[in-house]
């Protein structure tokens, strides 16, 4: 099992910035690659972006490309998303998601923190 436990959600104002944190611990970290996803009411759960296990390779969806960055510290057992010029549109729940490197499919979740743009 892999726990993971979101943190740094919250209310800002639009353009402002925000750096979401994601700690995972139960297993070997640098064996899973990890995701960030978001649902806003009344939506379905969307992605944002993922890592790879090594942080070598990156993906961003297209509608936060240029303004949101995943990252990762495995000595921190860490991921983290720093989210630039945020918009209105940016509010949800993020969740960071966990999946062991070569899977298809995100087995591992955590609550989830809120984040809030106001315009």
């Amino acid at each position: 099992q892999v726990q993971l436990v979101e943190s740094g959600g919250g209310l800002v104002q639009a353009g402002g910035s925000l750096r979401l944190s994601c700690a995972a611990s139960g297993r070997t970290f640098s064996n899973y690659d990890m995701g960030w996803f978001r649902q806003a009411p009344g939506k379905e759960r969307d992605f944002v972006g993922a890592i790879n296990w090594s942080g070598i390779s990156t993906y961003h969806a297209d509608s936060v490309k240029g303004r949101f960055t995943i990252s990762r510290d495995n000595a921190k057992n860490t991921v983290y998303l720093q989210m630039n010029s945020l918009k209105p549109e940016d509010t949800a729940v993020y969740y960071c998601a966990a999946r062991y490197y070569g899977s298809t499919s995100w087995k591992f979740w955590g609550q989830g923190t809120q984040v809030t743009v106001s315009s």
